[in-house]
Parts: C-alpha cells; sequence; structure tokens
C-alpha cells in the first residue's frame, strides 16, 4: 500500500518538474515568435487564462473544497490548497487593499524559474505571467458558476 502512496506523490512531482522543464521551452519559443515582450506576455497571459477555465474543473473535483465565504477564504484556498496541490508551493498572503478586494500572493520559491536564465534584452518580459491567467480564467469560471448556480 505505501508503494502506491508514493507513486502518487512522485507522479505529482514530476509532473510539476516536466511542467517547468517544457515551461522555459515554450517561453523560449514565444521569444522567437514574437517580437517583443509585451506580446509574449499576452500571450502567456491568454495561455494561462485558458488553461485556468479548464483547470477550474479538476480542482473542484480533486480538492473537496466547498464554497468560499469571502474573498479572504478564497485567497488561503488559491494560497494553500490550489498552489500546493499544482505546483506543490504555498505562496504567501500579503498587500490586502483597505477594501479587502486585491491582495498579493508572494511566491519565495517560484519553481517556473527554476531551470531558467533570462537574456539581458529581455527585461520587460514578464516569466510567470502565465500564472496570472491561470489565476484569472479559474477565478472567471467560478463567478459565471456561481451566477449559474443562483439564477
Amino acid at each position: 500500500m505505501s508503494r502506491q502512496a508514493n507513486r502518487g506523490t512522485e507522479s505529482k512531482k514530476m509532473s510539476s518538474e516536466l511542467f517547468t522543464l517544457t515551461y522555459g521551452a515554450l517561453v523560449t519559443q514565444l521569444c522567437r515568435d514574437y517580437e517583443n515582450d509585451e506580446d509574449v506576455n499576452k500571450q502567456l497571459d491568454k495561455m494561462g487564462y485558458n488553461i485556468g477555465v479548464r483547470l477550474i474543473e479538476d480542482f473542484l473535483a480533486r480538492s473537496n473544497v466547498g464554497r468560499c465565504h469571502d474573498f479572504r477564504e478564497t485567497a488561503d484556498v488559491i494560497a494553500k490548497v490550489a498552489f500546493k496541490m499544482y505546483l506543490g508551493i504555498t505562496p504567501s498572503i500579503t498587500n490586502w487593499s483597505p477594501a479587502g478586494d486585491e491582495f498579493s500572493l508572494i511566491l519565495e520559491n517560484n519553481p517556473l524559474v527554476d531551470f531558467v536564465e533570462l537574456p539581458d534584452n529581455h527585461s520587460s518580459l514578464i516569466y510567470s505571467n502565465l500564472l496570472c491567467g491561470v489565476l484569472r480564467g479559474a477565478l472567471e469560471m467560478i463567478r459565471k458558476l456561481r451566477y449559474t448556480a443562483n439564477a
């Protein structure tokens, strides 16, 4: 039984490492395909958004997380459950706005940059912009699900 449990953990770690390795190649190819960093940033956000739209169903099915009652609880679920589940990290939640409707997620160890060295000529590249798109897509789908369920 313990071998099967280890395989699940190893599989998740391998998937995370494979994603990290291939992500660097993806960004490199985008840098070749587009003339400037702003276009690459847009593409990373767009790709992330599309991933987030689809990933939220997997997250809801696998996490057994119930409905969040406020935005702070949503932030906790994103940081402590979603990031842990998919990237194996737990970002810290900081910089809450006075209205409590904005916050920052700080990644102490960003796995996407483990095997990367960016050249100097890409100073305006937002390398991890895919993660922003994933969050935006997933949260937008949650909002749509919520409005559909209440209608």
